[in-house]
């Protein structure tokens, strides 16, 4: 594999990992490197007019720096316009949840994830298509989505990861919706739902090992809806998850499928990849399959 010499950075300005932006210039710069783009926004919904950039410039590489957000925002554009599915994306996992990252294998170190986007493997992955946005970890209703929600902006820049668990044990309580929920076309759902859970990877907010057998290259996304209700339901829900597979728990069902509709009784919050949406009561989600390429740690040789 030649070395990239036409190289695009976005960077979200308020993220950090390692010595900063300032070490990931020159830890590129420090490679045989033609070109640099270099591109920082204040808010990962400005990433994509960036990446659009990136991609009319023709690089050869184009290397996120931020968390789930902006990867998920820059990864919807690649898979969009003509011709970013071939650019290979590196990861430097700067942000608050590095979801996509973890599950792919990139540490949270500057110097490894700068070494993997030079010489890792170019994985080609699926994504998944939601709302007219493409989503690489995993998209949610209910629990999840409102969870999502409280916890963005102001509240997750104070405390972090903490703030998924604040949200979360205020929710525990919420009420389920009713869920209608076909799977490539044929009826499988039909009951009381506090959570409707489509992943691409296996680990989702927390570290919670939710979909057992996800794989991100397999054409298929995984599909659960969590029936728990109040917190000693969802403790053993959550407790069954931390210690075996999830399709164990009685609170929990699992399937997978190419394309999943989904209606529900009335509108709740839904999120992308960490990321709050509007509220809805009906939504499809589809797989892309092979939608992107993104640089990996190189498989090793046995």
């Amino acid at each position: 594999m030649r070395t990239p010499r036409r190289i695009a950075v976005v960077a979200h300005q308020r993220k950090n990992l390692g010595g900063g932006l300032d070490e990931l210039r020159r830890r590129i710069t420090g490679k045989d490197v033609e070109e640099l783009l270099w591109f920082e926004v204040p808010k990962s919904r400005k990433a994509p007019k960036k990446v659009r950039k990136a991609i009319d410039a023709g690089v050869d590489l184009l290397i996120v720096w931020g968390g789930d957000g902006m990867v998920q925002r820059s990864l919807d554009v690649l898979a969009a316009e003509k011709g970013g599915s071939k650019i290979p994306v590196a990861i430097m996992p700067a942000g608050t949840g590095n979801l996509l990252a973890g599950n792919l294998g990139i540490p949270t170190d500057l110097e490894k994830a700068v070494d993997i986007a030079f010489h890792g493997e170019r994985r080609s992955l699926d994504l998944g298509r939601l709302g007219g946005e493409h989503f690489a970890v995993m998209a949610g209703v209910g629990f999840d989505g409102a969870m999502i929600k409280d916890a963005d902006g102001a509240l997750k820049d104070r405390l972090g990861k903490l703030a998924y668990v604040w949200t979360g044990i205020r929710h525990v309580n919420g009420e389920a919706a009713h869920a209608k929920i076909k799977v490539d076309g044929a009826d499988w759902f039909d009951d009381e739902a506090s959570c409707v859970l489509i992943g691409n990877v296996g680990t989702i907010t927390g570290g919670i090992r939710a979909f057992d057998d996800a794989v991100p290259d397999d054409g298929w996304l995984d599909v659960g809806v969590a029936t728990a209700q109040g917190a000693l339901q969802w403790a053993r829900a959550l407790g069954t998850m931390a210690v075996g597979r999830s399709d164990n728990s009685p609170f929990v069902r699992m399937t997978r499928a190419q394309r999943v509709d989904v209606k529900l009784d009335s509108k709740l919050e839904y999120e992308l990849d960490g990321g709050a949406r509007a509220k809805t009561r009906k939504f499809t989600a589809s797989v892309v399959p092979a939608a992107i390429k993104v640089c990996v740690p190189p498989r090793s040789k046995s």
